[in-house]
Order: C-alpha cells, then sequence, then structure tokens
C-alpha cells in the first residue's frame, strides 16, 4: 500500500492536530509559502482585511511531511478538510514532494484557490506588510500571526526570505 502523507507549510507544521507516525522536513516544486489570503475572521474583518497564508504557484516551499498509518488516512482527510476547507479558498491536492532524507513520495496539501474572492495575489513585502500591520481579527493582531509563524519556522530550521522581509517591514512601520 502506498504510504500517505501530509504536507503543511504554516501552522499545519507545528501544530498538525492529528496522530503521525513519521515527521520530516520536505521541499514541495512549483509552490511557495506566502501570504495571500484576505482573512476576514481570524486576522482581519471583511472591511479590514487581514493576510494568513496560502500555498501559491511557483518557487519552492520547505515545510514539514507527516507520515500517517493507513488506518487513520480517512480520519486525518476528515479532520484536514474541516481545519483547511471552511470558505473553501483552499484546494486539496496531492502533491510530488521530497523528504530531507532524499526519499520521495507524494502528499496531501492545501494550494490557494487563485479564483476565490479571498485570493489576495501576489503581494510584495511592503504591501503586504502594510495590511498585516493594520489587520486585527477573532483571534488578534495580524501582525501577532505572522511573527509567530517567522519564529516557528526559524525554530524548526526553516529559512523564509520572503517572509522575514515582511516582518522587517512589519517592524518599521511599528516604529514609525
Amino acid at each position: 500500500m502506498d504510504e500517505f502523507w501530509v504536507f503543511g507549510y504554516g501552522s499545519l507544521m507545528w501544530n498538525p492536530g492529528f496522530e503521525f507516525v513519521e515527521r520530516s522536513q520536505a521541499l514541495v516544486h512549483g509552490y511557495r509559502r506566502s501570504l495571500c489570503v484576505r482573512s476576514w475572521v481570524h486576522r482581519g474583518t471583511q472591511q479590514n482585511p487581514g493576510l494568513v497564508l496560502g500555498l501559491d504557484r511557483g518557487g519552492s516551499c520547505r515545510g514539514m511531511a507527516f507520515r500517517i498509518e493507513p488506518e487513520r488516512r480517512d480520519d486525518v482527510v476528515e479532520y484536514l478538510r474541516e481545519r483547511e476547507l471552511v470558505t473553501n479558498v483552499y484546494l486539496e491536492r496531492c502533491l510530488p514532494l521530497q523528504l530531507a532524507d532524499g526519499r520521495s513520495s507524494k502528499a496531501v496539501a492545501y494550494v490557494v484557490d487563485r479564483n476565490h474572492t479571498q485570493y489576495a495575489g501576489a503581494l510584495d513585502a511592503v504591501a503586504a506588510a502594510r495590511v498585516v500591520h493594520q489587520a486585527h481579527g477573532q483571534s488578534g493582531p495580524n501582525d501577532a500571526y505572522v511573527f509567530n509563524t517567522l519564529a516557528h519556522l526559524q525554530e524548526m530550521g526553516i529559512r523564509d526570505h520572503w517572509l522575514e522581509q515582511v516582518v522587517g517591514e512589519v517592524t518599521r512601520l511599528r516604529a514609525a
């Protein structure tokens, strides 16, 4: 039977919410981590949307892959769909990935739907920082989400130069 993996690029990396039997850093080509999803509830409002992560086309993304026991597959997929597909801004996909030890596999991942109204597009670091700096939602300020995400990535030894630029710009806005 084929192995079943789940690929996380944001909070799923440090807060998967499901049991797994193996975890490994992994690389996906053709997609990048991006603050490209307008958040109308948790990190913003419809009047002043924040930005949260999406897996968008282009580049590559280093994240975390989780191998799931075959008998847990259906439960994990159901959990992920409840977690990730609330507003259908993400599309469930099976993507090829390379694990840290060189093995190749495929994993379920959630990529942004570029046709969804919550898709913010490809923003540069300055534009993303302006949005992040001003937004606040039910789960708190948008900048706290971005700073927390970067801190977790750094703890895991994952560099995200674009997100680092966004944090740098938000820091400058805070100081202004």
